[in-house]
């Protein structure tokens, strides 16, 4: 079974290695929202898959980084696409969040990438599955 829980926050960013004159070399923000998606099985007992506290206080530290901030100066989203962001979430939930299933991350309400751990099956897919232009 699998659960999730959706976030949000505010930040600022441009995208550095987008052709001259694409919109999103410049200066902008977000309303981003993520969703991360933890599997595992139903407690019997308690009849869930995790308490959404516990998966809240794993991810809101990690969100407290971002909220407010540019992206750009933050170690590891010197490039903040929505790919990238979805892994470097990834990599700092994992070890809090053994089930760890898939971290969604929207720009926009329609524009988002989903990653799910490619990079660590090493079956080469990387984080830019189901990418959706962004901007």
């Amino acid at each position: 079974m699998e659960i999730f829980k959706e976030f949000g926050f505010e930040a600022a960013h441009r995208l550095p290695n987008v052709p001259a004159g694409h919109k999103c070399a410049r200066l902008h923000g977000h309303s981003f929202r993520i969703e991360v998606h933890v599997r595992g099985d139903l407690d019997a007992h308690l009849g869930w898959v995790m308490d959404f506290a516990d998966l809240k206080a794993v991810v809101k530290p990690v969100i407290e980084q971002l909220d407010h901030y540019y992206l750009n100066e933050i170690a590891g989203l010197e490039n903040p696409t929505s790919e990238v962001l979805a892994r470097w979430l990834w990599t700092r939930l994992r070890d809090g969040l053994p089930g760890l299933a898939k971290v969604v991350v929207r720009e926009t309400c329609t524009s988002g990438c989903t990653y799910r751990g490619e990079d660590e099956r090493g079956d080469g897919e990387g984080a830019d599955d189901e990418r959706h232009s962004a901007g």
